[in-house]
Parts: C-alpha cells; structure tokens; sequence
C-alpha cells in the first residue's frame, strides 16, 4: 500500500532561491508542496496544513527563532536552511523547535534527505559548516550508552524516544544524562548538545529504521 506524500511549505524571502528550493521539491514524488504558502507574499507563518516547513529568511537568527517556535506550536516540523550558521544557532533553533537544519551550500540530495528524514519523525542536522572539532581537549570518559544517548539529544531527541531507540526505560535515560552533566560538567541540554556538535556526532542521515 503507496504512503501518501508528505505536504511541504516552502518559505523563503528570496524569489530566485524560492524559485530553486521549489523545484527540488517539486523533483521528489514522495513530497507534495502546498503551494501558495509561504511564497508570493504570503506572510511566511501562514502555512496552511503542511506538515513540514522549509524556511530560509534572511533576517536575524532571534527573528527566524520566533517564527520556528510559532510553527513548532502548531504542530509543523521545521527544516531551517541557513546560508551561515554557528553551533550557537544551531542550539538556538533547536530549543525553538528546528527539527532539521541545512547549509544553504548543500546539494539537492542533502537537502531532501533532510525533508525526508523529519517527514519521518526524526532530527537532520547538517554539521559540516561548523567549523573544526574540539581537537585540543582530550573527551571525558563516557561509556557507549552514554555516546549514544548523547548523540540522540543532539538529534533533537526526548527523553521517552531515547529510552524507546535504546530499549531502556526513561529512568535509566535520567541517570546516563546525570552522569553527563556530572563528567561534562554542563547542566543544560543545550550545552550537551553543543558537546556533541563539536565531537561531530549529530547525524547528517540517520539509519533507515529496520
């Protein structure tokens, strides 16, 4: 039985770069863009009923912020392309509700394996525009478990879709990030995320489900 397409808004202050973001959609059969939303002047929160959001303004990263959080209210899944970031943004947009973010130098592969992949229900987040790894301190001692919990936070995961990708109860997901914060010495879930972008751990194209 053939899955319905999954319905994208695309967004983008700039007309020749809307121009090109729509027909990359528009390439991928399993995609279904919901035109008129977003483009033509349409003020870019009204995007009708798509379940996720290609958004690129070129305002200030507070302003694409606040447009994520409004749409994350709603139910929209946000995949934020960006001409130039830091791992601060990228935090940033996480809190604000980014399910996905995406260097506007990406190819077009890229760019639907993001769309594809928080269609799913999961996180994309490309790490290749932010600058070099902390290679000057040596990383603490952290178990396995403790790597791939850390990994799934950086995906945007909560505490319950770890426990449920690691079959372990949200308990034990508890005290893996408590010993985090205790070896790391952060105590935001923000800051661990920052850690594992700069370890280069944040998926780029996550497993295919099996």
């Amino acid at each position: 039985m053939s899955r319905e397409p999954t319905c994208v808004a695309v967004v983008s202050d700039c007309p020749l770069l809307l121009y090109g973001l729509i027909r990359v959609v528009d390439s991928a059969p399993e995609l279904q863009r919901l035109r008129g939303a977003g483009d033509n002047g349409t003020p870019p929160h009204e995007v009708g009923e798509a379940e996720v959001v290609l958004l690129n303004l070129s305002g200030s990263v507070r302003e694409t912020c606040d447009l994520v959080v409004r749409l994350h209210e709603r139910g929209r899944r946000m995949v934020v392309l960006s001409a130039a970031a830091t791992q601060t943004d990228l935090v940033l947009l996480i809190e604000a509700g980014a399910r996905g973010y995406v260097s506007q130098w990406a190819g077009e592969e890229e760019l639907l394996a993001a769309l594809r992949t928080v269609a799913s229900g999961r996180s994309y987040f490309s790490t290749g525009f932010f600058g070099g790894r902390d290679v000057h301190k040596n990383p603490p001692r952290i178990t396995e478990r403790e790597w791939q919990t850390l990994r799934l936070v950086a995906n945007g995961a909560t505490d319950r879709e770890i426990a449920a990708e690691l079959n372990i109860s949200e308990h034990t997901v508890h005290s893996h990030l408590d010993r985090l914060c205790s070896k790391t010495g952060y105590r935001r879930r923000a800051d661990l995320t920052r850690l594992a972008l700069r370890r280069g751990m944040a998926a780029t194209e996550p497993a295919e489900e099996g």
